[in-house]
């Protein structure tokens, strides 16, 4: 699936080209996502990655690794999350992102789009990643951001999940019964599994930067 390309599979290409006129179906402007209000679920989860020695993130190191993963969703569980279409190559605002889900035998093709890219170094912190916002159509309305975070002094390497989210309108009535008994735990599912995947996908990096120090 690299750069999230779903060109073996017309079915989700034609249902991703859809999704260009689905607006985002929230009011983005009307949302400080880091104080977005009571009405929404808010989620702030951090997961500790292999650490780096201070300073810079290492060429091909944890932090790289992990960016990498981050760029290409690859955290996300398989057995959660099935397929991701991205309609562009690069990572980029404006892209929209088809999510593949499936529960109890549904299939759900989640309709989403890349709101913004974080890149940048702040209180001793560089971090970098990406966010999303649902569109119409989606179970939910809401943002998720995924960062990778290294603090520069002391070389720790996390893994942040930031979130806000709400039920959306859903108009059958066996999905919405669905969704409002088990739609919680399963973002909670979501968040927890793509921070313990991102740990087994980046300790092999680590453990090649250990064998190869940096002179």
């Amino acid at each position: 699936m690299t750069g999230l390309r779903c060109d073996d599979d017309p079915r989700l290409l034609r249902e991703l080209a859809r999704f260009r006129d689905l607006p985002v179906n929230f009011d983005v402007a009307a949302v400080d996502p880091l104080d977005p209000g009571p009405e929404w679920t808010v989620d702030d989860q951090r997961r500790e990655l292999p650490a780096e020695p201070p300073g810079p993130p290492l060429v091909g190191g944890p932090w790289e690794r992990a960016c990498a993963l981050v760029r290409d969703y690859k955290f996300a569980d398989p057995t959660l999350v099935s397929r991701a279409c991205r309609s562009t190559r690069e990572l980029e605002p404006g892209a929209d992102l088809l999510l593949e889900t499936s529960f109890h035998g549904l299939v759900f093709r989640l309709p989403c789009r890349v709101g913004g890219i974080t890149d940048t170094t702040r209180d001793g912190v560089r971090v970098w990643g990406w966010n999303y916002r649902t569109l119409r159509g989606h179970l939910e309305q809401g943002q998720m951001d995924f960062l990778v975070r290294k603090d520069i002094a002391t070389g720790t390497v996390e893994f942040q999940v930031r979130a806000f989210s709400r039920h959306a309108h859903i108009p059958n009535p066996v999905v919405r019964l669905g969704f409002a008994v088990f739609g919680r735990s399963t973002q909670l599912r979501f968040i927890r599994g793509a921070g313990h995947r991102m740990v087994e996908l980046t300790e092999p990096v680590a453990r090649r930067a250990d064998r190869n120090p940096r002179p």
